[in-house]
């Protein structure tokens, strides 16, 4: 019997610098979660999470960006950014309760039904923001409907600070506020992120990294 000569396969491995290397498009990324309890260029947790940072980053990086950090705000968003309005509501239905006794039912009701709506729009905020860090530049993507992009180079980032609710600091949770040099260009921010001092020690290092001779940022 004659055989055909067997040729093993042999798959290399992507090399891993701190996380799991990927691509999104042409551009080799390496994919972290801290805001989700991990360290910065932590191992993606999920498929999900990589097909969603690979569907609404693929629009806005550049052929061979290397992305250093990509977070999601804490399902607290959601919470805190609902609470004001919550608030409100249930205000004017305790003093609908006291003014309109007969018509308590649907008073209640009807605020329910606003708090509710309110809760699935934060909802919606939610899944819409994404941050992303790049060696090149600082990236915030927002919207519900229509996309909002905050993108600035890193070296035209003037000052990155860590700007804390108290509500966030009772949930040990941030927001980093980034502040460009151009003063026309309004400040972005990244709302509500977990372990907030880490995201903003390895943020700073990568603008002073890029500062000091990193490659150089192209406009779009």
């Amino acid at each position: 019997m004659n055989f055909a000569p067997y040729h093993p396969v042999v798959r290399r491995r992507p090399k891993e610098v701190g996380g799991r290397s990927t691509r999104l498009g042409s551009c080799r990324t390496l994919i972290g979660h801290p805001s989700e309890g991990g360290a910065a260029a932590a191992p993606v947790r999920s498929r999900a999470e990589t097909s969603l940072a690979a569907m609404l980053t693929r629009h806005v990086l550049r052929d061979g960006e290397l992305v250093l950090l990509i977070l999601k705000p804490s399902l607290w968003y959601v919470v805190l950014s609902s609470l004001r309005f919550a608030a409100v509501v249930l205000i004017l239905l305790i003093g609908a309760k006291l003014w309109l006794p007969r018509h308590t039912f649907h008073t209640v009701e009807t605020g329910v039904f606003l708090i509710a709506g309110r809760v699935m729009w934060a909802v919606l905020q939610w899944m819409g923001r994404l941050y992303v860090l790049t060696d090149l530049r600082i990236v915030r993507l927002s919207g519900v409907f229509n996309a909002d992009i905050f993108d600035c180079p890193l070296r035209k980032v003037a000052q990155v600070r860590l700007n804390s609710t108290f509500r966030e600091k009772l949930l040990h949770l941030g927001s980093i506020e980034i502040v460009p040099t151009d003063e026309t260009c309004h400040p972005g921010d990244w709302r509500t992120i977990k372990r907030p001092l880490a995201v903003l020690e390895t943020v700073e290092a990568t603008i002073a990294r890029a500062k000091q001779g990193g490659p150089p940022c192209h406009r779009q």
